[in-house]
């Protein structure tokens, strides 16, 4: 296994302190070379079809050396596209071989298996797009968020909003205290919407694997289970072994505006509710509620999640209607009403648009293609990526700790520097999970 020769297992870390945590040693074996800010960078994409095939096409500026995909008829476009990458179904493999030919890797399959890909890369000295959720546990994320620094490799995560010019506006206003201090925001997606299933148990039967589809290595360090066409491609973001719901799905993007003007992370009390969540699966439709503690930046706040068709409460913005998937973020002397990519509207009248602030996080156009150009600029030696891991590792452990607390059925009180749940001590098994045999780390 390729952390077979870390000093820390996944239960030691989450037996240390802070101080323990903040010294992790992992065996890295940079192969990373320098690159000139012209150099195009040599990319191998780890899942080719759904967002990969996004994430690819937004890579095409550079040379894709390699592509990996499980599913060669769900990756097969992208195989095409890429015709001169080779190939393969197994990206430690691809490793093995063409290490010292990659700089950098997308990384774009099923939740589970972000970690281990991605670590793999870090270790390697690779930098590293990771599609959002980063990773699938809490613990995957802390992990890895230290291990990137450790690394000194470029990270970006790919919640491609926060590189909206509107959103940048957006945070921007935020920070400039034109809404005063924050008391509360409010996120909602319509998420699964019909995308996928949610509240239901383990589908029965065994129908015949399709041949272009390799299930064991799509099982990856999952529990295993026979193939079924309900978790693939795509509809497994509901079931827990693979996927993390709704809020895995949307709430790196709707979490875009805290990210930016507020540098969301570690809240100390969480409580959620939901109809119909089954032991496979997330719930049809939830709300959740985060506390966070005042910092010497910000008073204390609270959060507040709603997926499945649920909206806060009209009164808060009476003068709007309310999209499939918002932000509201409410002050003490203004609420401003925004959307997955900014574009905000203040209760008081104001558009975000009009609003004279300063530029904290610079301007783009394209933003799509931009979220990729800012890590390639990373990737050459420039800035830190908008989203890269530091930023986007507390993001994603804020988000799945309201998946800890649904799971868990009660209000969690969580212990950041501890990385641990202090009141309930049987919630813990959620904040890391079981690997199989092969896949421990």
């Amino acid at each position: 296994m390729f952390l077979e020769q870390a000093n820390q297992t996944r239960r030691s870390f989450l037996a240390r302190s802070a101080a323990a945590a903040s010294t992790l040693a992992f065996p890295f074996v940079s192969t990373r070379s320098v690159l000139g800010a012209n150099d195009r960078l040599n990319i191998a994409g780890i899942g080719c079809g759904g967002k990969g095939k996004a994430d690819l096409t937004f890579c095409q500026s550079q040379n894709i050396v390699a592509l990996v995909d499980v599913d060669h008829k769900h990756g097969g476009e992208m195989m095409e596209t890429f015709s001169k990458a080779r190939r393969f179904k197994d990206y430690r493999v691809m490793f093995d071989q063409m290490s010292h030919r990659i700089d950098a890797v997308t990384i774009s399959t099923p939740d589970h298996m972000h970690f281990h890909p991605a670590m793999q890369a870090i270790q390697a000295g690779k930098h590293v797009f990771c599609q959002k959720p980063l990773t699938h546990t809490v613990w995957e994320a802390r992990t890895l968020t230290e291990a990137a620094r450790k690394a000194g490799v470029a990270t970006q995560m790919g919640n491609q909003g926060i590189s909206s010019p509107r959103m940048r506006q957006d945070a921007a206003i935020v920070r400039a205290g034109i809404l005063g201090d924050i008391l509360e925001m409010h996120c909602w997606s319509d998420r699964p919407g019909g995308r996928w299933k949610q509240g239901i148990e383990r589908p029965s039967g065994s129908p015949q694997l399709p041949d272009h589809i390799d299930w064991d290595l799509w099982i990856g360090c999952a529990p295993w289970r026979p193939y079924h066409p309900a978790y693939h491609p795509f509809a497994w973001r509901g079931f827990w072994d693979f996927g993390t719901g709704a809020i895995g799905d949307m709430g790196c993007h709707l979490l875009n505006l805290a990210a930016l003007a507020m540098d969301i992370r570690d809240p100390d009390k969480i409580v959620a509710e939901g109809v119909g969540q089954t032991q496979e699966t997330a719930p049809l439709h939830s709300h959740i509620v985060w506390d966070f503690p005042a910092t010497e930046q910000r008073p204390a706040f609270k959060f507040h999640w709603y997926d499945g068709g649920r909206k806060p409460s009209a009164e808060l913005f009476p003068a709007e209607e309310y999209d499939t998937n918002g932000i509201l973020m409410i002050g003490t002397n203004d609420t401003m009403l925004t959307h997955y990519s900014g574009g905000g509207t203040l209760k008081s009248g104001r558009r975000a648009k009009d609003l004279e602030v300063p530029q904290l996080f610079g301007t783009c156009e394209d933003w799509h293609q931009c979220h990729y150009d800012d890590w390639f600029g990373a990737c050459r030696g420039g800035a830190p990526a908008l989203s890269h891991f530091e930023k986007a590792g507390p993001v994603t452990e804020v988000v799945l700790l309201g998946q800890v607390a649904m799971r868990a059925g009660v209000e969690i009180h969580w212990d950041a520097k501890q990385m641990k749940v202090t009141n309930h001590p049987q919630a813990n098994q959620y904040i890391t999970k079981e690997y199989r045999k092969g896949w421990e780390v």
